[in-house]
């Protein structure tokens, strides 16, 4: 404020405030003036309303109470009338009553007046009683008639004196009245023209003062909203404006502050950025470690940063990766020198879900001190010995803590070290990192499970290849006595060892039924042990699927008579030509129709469909059987999968056979669709592709 008024010389508070003080004064005069005159005024109506008109008033009663009995009394005596008496009686009991009022309205020399009346009006009525006893329009009232008339006329005279007196007083105060509103108006007239002219005199010039300073502050608001930032305003004119310009240019520095704090939170948003995406392209924790503390201490200029990850339920949480400004990375050796930090400290500093920073933590190494505002034992006790050795061996002067976890329990903690005495943590710097370290949480929680899950996928893979080794070493070793079994059962039946009888027929004849399906069995372990290990394929050629259909059809209507079941067919005139392995599309026939058959109860029927659309052969099998629940349709594909209701009916089979079906199927170029209803039948359908359905072509 001083630069203002020294430059300026003049404050434009003082003036205005002298202005306005002579502008009130003035104002107050005015209402002084008004009030004065209003009270005058008042008092003088008042005197006139309150005094001079009421006994007025009750000096005409007076005058007319006494005229009353003037003339009611002469008019008895004139005529005897009894009537003219009784109004004589009523107005000489009032008057007493108007006496009294007037005199109790009346100032001084009104009382005398009404005094001397209420005498003479005495008189007058001594009179009156002597002509009330009088005999009317005798001489004796007449002689009375005359000699009351002396009282009664000195009676008016008094009467007519105060009437003439009041009239007098009440236009004397008028005219006194006039006077006083005259001069009021005068002088309230007056008052208000200095007030006026005073106002106008401050207001040209307060303004003149005003006008070209805010011109400069207007000029220097309008060049730092154009973004010229260094626009500042000149401190010039009354001490206000003055402040006015320091208050703007405070502004502008403090705008300039802000962007600066701006660019420097989009900077380090940046490096955050960055080092987030090089974190998150990391599955492996030492890689994550190892890009934090490069990208953190880097990116945010600390001198020092070390991370620290909990062990378990270990009283303490060793050091696991170090970084520095001038090596980088520490070795193990450097980094296993530092000492762990107790784990209260981090679980307290997780639970708070607050940054601890300090920048004078030098204070707090010469002795255990409990340090300000940290965490656990550090803020109750202080930072144990071997902390203390460490941080003064560092050159520790400054420290931000962030507590690194995701969920409930903390994994660790991030510490960002300084050693420069001119180095402090800003607000911007904090909460970047703090960023940084819950995606660091993140990206480290990942590559955790992602590892458990890398090890656990191994396991499974190890445990799928023991078991596709076993389904395979198995069914080689089965295949080689089941293909001596059967040809021993075909030599029995031959009767080249002798005749046999029909029980053992019979008997044969389960035997290699029996032998029959356990060497299919076999078959479909082998056909998925090879599409597990990969080396499943087809040797493919021209086949017509009518003949597959036929030839799978009659090979499964004896298991369908024996079932009861009803088989229909229904193929087209012309040939249905695929590029295809026939052994392959042979198995997936009697796949279909065996678990078709296998899955109606008697006396059910199995369909099956064959045509052409839109360049695809369409097969279909459908079944009239128990069906399929439908919350279990979606894992139909899947290996040793079976429906549940198949399961309780005791239906046996290895869950194979439509994993099979779709392997061929896709194999082929094709695909597998499969409808169910729950206790209505199943219909399963393959789409492959045709070849040429005009020719034909004879079955391999």
């Amino acid at each position: 404020m001083s630069g203002g008024r020294d430059r300026g010389g003049y404050s434009v508070t003082r003036r205005l405030g002298t202005a306005f003080g002579v502008l009130i004064g003035l104002i107050v005069l005015v209402a002084a003036g008004v009030l004065a005159g209003a009270f005058i005024g008042h008092a003088t109506t008042d005197a006139i309303v309150d005094r001079i008109q009421p006994t007025l008033i009750d000096n005409l009663r007076l005058h007319r109470a006494a005229a009353d009995v003037q003339r009611s009394m002469r008019g008895y005596l004139i005529t005897g009338d009894q009537k003219q008496l009784d109004t004589y009686r009523a107005a000489r009991e009032a008057y007493p009553a108007i006496l009294a009022e007037a005199l109790k309205s009346g100032g001084p020399e009104a009382d005398r007046n009404l005094r001397t009346q209420a005498q003479q009006l005495q008189a007058y009525l001594r009179v009156v009683e002597q002509q009330e006893r009088a005999t009317p329009r005798s001489e004796q009232a007449a002689r009375l008639t005359r000699k009351a008339t002396v009282p009664y006329e000195a009676f008016e005279a008094s009467n007519h004196e105060l009437e003439d007196q009041l009239t007098a007083d009440a236009r004397r105060l008028d005219r006194r009245a006039d006077r006083i509103v005259r001069v009021s108006v005068a002088a309230v007239g007056a008052l208000l023209i200095a007030a006026i002219a005073a106002a106008v005199y401050t207001s040209l010039r307060t303004t003149r003062a005003l006008v070209r300073p805010l011109k400069g502050v207007e000029h220097t608001l309008g060049r730092l909203t154009a973004g010229e930032h260094s626009a500042r305003a000149e401190q010039q004119g009354p001490a206000e404006m003055c402040a006015v310009a320091r208050s703007v240019n405070t502004l502008a520095d403090e705008s300039d502050r802000l962007r600066e704090i701006e660019e420097e939170r989009r900077r380090l948003s940046g490096i955050a950025r960055g080092v987030g995406i090089r974190i998150r392209e990391r599955l492996d924790v030492d890689q994550v470690l190892d890009v934090t503390c490069t990208g953190m201490g880097e990116g945010l200029d600390a001198d020092y940063l070390f991370v620290l990850l909990c062990d378990g339920d270990k009283p303490t949480v060793p050091v696991t990766r170090a970084w520095s400004a001038e090596q980088g990375l520490l070795t193990t050796e450097q980094q296993s020198a530092l000492p762990p930090v107790p784990a209260e400290v981090i679980r307290d500093h997780y639970r708070r879900g607050t940054i601890w920073s300090i920048d004078n933590l030098s204070d707090y190494l010469a002795e255990t001190t409990p340090v300000p505002g940290a965490p656990g034992s550090f803020g109750e006790a202080g930072m144990p010995e071997e902390n203390r050795n460490a941080a003064a061996a560092l050159g520790l002067v400054s420290v931000v803590f962030i507590p690194l976890g995701v969920g409930e329990e903390p994994m660790g903690a991030v510490v960002l070290g300084g050693t420069r005495p001119e180095r402090r943590w800003r607000a911007v710097e904090i909460e970047i990192a703090e960023s940084m370290v819950a995606g660091v949480g993140r990206a480290l929680h990942n590559s955790m499970l992602y590892g458990q899950e890398a090890r656990l996928v191994e396991k499974l893979r190890a445990l799928d290849q023991a078991k596709s080794d076993f389904l395979s070493t198995v069914s080689h070793e089965l295949r080689t006595p089941l293909t001596s079994i059967v040809g021993y059962v075909e030599l029995l039946k031959d009767d080249e060892t002798g005749p046999l009888s029909e029980p053992q027929h019979r008997m044969l004849d389960i035997v290699d039924r029996n032998a029959n399906r356990l060497r299919a069995l076999i078959e479909d372990l082998l056909t998925l042990s090879r599409i597990e290990a990969g080396t499943f394929s087809s040797q493919k050629g021209e086949v017509d699927l009518r003949r597959l259909v036929a030839s799978a059809v009659d090979t499964i209507r004896p298991a369908a008579e024996a079932a009861s079941v009803r088989l229909e067919i229904d193929c087209p005139e012309v040939p249905l030509v695929l590029e295809a392995d026939s052994e392959q599309l042979d198995r997936v026939l009697m796949n279909l129709l065996s678990n078709a058959v296998k899955f109606t109860p008697g006396g059910g029927h199995v369909r099956v469909e064959a045509a052409a659309d839109d360049g695809h052969a369409v097969l279909s099998v459908s079944d009239s059987g128990i069906g399929i629940p439908e919350k279990e349709r979606k894992q139909l594909f899947s290996r040793f999968f079976r429906a549940s209701n198949a399961v309780d009916a005791a239906i046996p089979g290895t869950g194979l056979g439509l994993t099979i079906v779709n392997t061929i199927v896709t194999n082929h170029g094709g695909t597998t669709e499969v409808r169910s209803q729950e206790g209505e039948g199943t219909t399963v359908t393959a789409r492959l592709p045709l070849v040429a359905a005009e020719e034909t072509v004879q079955a391999p």
